[in-house]
């Protein structure tokens, strides 16, 4: 399986060591070639400003968009920002995902915490969610299930081969997440 991280700026370390932990090598992307033969991609956190900026500039906007048009990708913290269709306040990026945003509704950089998440389908115990500047899904469409939930708000949610998750999983040792994302792949978007 070939999995991708945009790597323009964010944690695209911390995922790339976690998918290590599950016997996959990720490959880090930067252009849009980059984007070739990849079986799904992960938009790490980060400052979802700076990735727009670099991916524009890049030619990575328009391969994005059409890649998360029929693949798998995974939008975290800031690419989570990157996937939805509606983001209060400025124009979307990727439009893939149907789900409203707040931008860093959780609060500043040293308001950021760490909650214990009820995973649902996910299975085990609490789910370690870290959460950071994090933004907030206000409203999700009928295609979108929820995954989990903090204070009542949507964090953890997928649409078809779309997964999104507000808070940070790649922070953690809990590779949940990650597999889950890895079976989203594997089913080539069918929900595992």
């Amino acid at each position: 399986m070939r999995i991708g991280i945009l790597a323009l700026q964010g944690a695209f370390a911390e995922h790339r060591e976690m998918l290590a932990t599950l016997g996959v090598r990720a490959e880090l992307v930067r252009t849009p070639g980059g984007l070739d033969g990849l079986d799904g991609l992960i938009l790490p956190g980060g400052e979802s400003t700076s990735m727009r900026r670099l991916a524009a500039w890049g030619g990575l906007d328009k391969a994005l968009r059409d890649f998360g048009a029929g693949r798998p990708v995974w939008g975290v913290c800031a690419g989570l920002i990157l996937m939805a269709r509606y983001v209060e306040g400025e124009e979307p990026f990727a439009g893939l995902m149907d789900m409203a945003v707040a931008r860093n509704a959780y609060g500043r950089q040293g308001e950021s915490f760490v909650a214990d998440l009820l995973p649902g389908r996910l299975g085990g115990g609490p789910l370690p969610g870290v959460f950071i500047r994090a933004p907030r899904v206000v409203e999700a469409g009928p295609g979108v299930e929820v995954l989990a939930r903090h204070g009542g708000w949507p964090v953890a949610l997928v649409q078809g081969h779309l997964l999104a998750t507000a808070f940070h999983p790649e922070l953690t040792p809990d590779p949940r997440m990650h597999a889950f994302f890895l079976k989203l792949c594997a089913a080539r978007g069918a929900l595992p």
